[in-house]
């Protein structure tokens, strides 16, 4: 029960991004097809993140050391880069247009609004 939480909090964060940031667009107009998007970008934004984050903290421990742990922020929006790289791959209607503005403030906005929807919603082990 506590990953289809997070599956669906993550896919709460991202529709939000879609909202607010120019960059970052989900093209299909029906709500079915809006949510059956934002929760298959949610499960390869998981799979990404828990994949890759390892192995990348883990070559470069050096850079995070070295900016202080600000290349996070660099790391995080290549991740989200790949996340719609792959959606675009099995042909979903989820695109994020540029690296700066686009991936990076989005994968911020996704990290804080996940956390505060985390804090928000109990998940049992309260």
């Amino acid at each position: 029960m506590g990953i289809i939480l997070r599956l669906v909090i993550t896919a709460v964060s991202l529709w939000i991004a879609t909202l607010v940031i120019d960059g970052i667009e989900l093209t299909t107009e029906s709500l079915p097809g809006k949510v059956g998007t934002l929760l298959a970008v949610a499960v390869i934004f998981g799979v990404v993140n828990a994949v890759l984050r390892p192995i990348i903290k883990t070559i470069g421990c050096g850079l995070y050391v070295l900016t202080l742990g600000l290349i996070a922020v660099v790391v995080n929006g290549l991740l989200f880069m790949l996340t719609s790289w792959i959606a675009g791959e099995f042909d979903l209607p989820f695109h994020v247009d540029d690296f700066w503005p686009s991936a990076v403030l989005g994968a911020l906005l996704v990290g804080v609004v996940s956390w505060v929807l985390n804090l928000l919603v109990p998940d049992g082990d309260d």
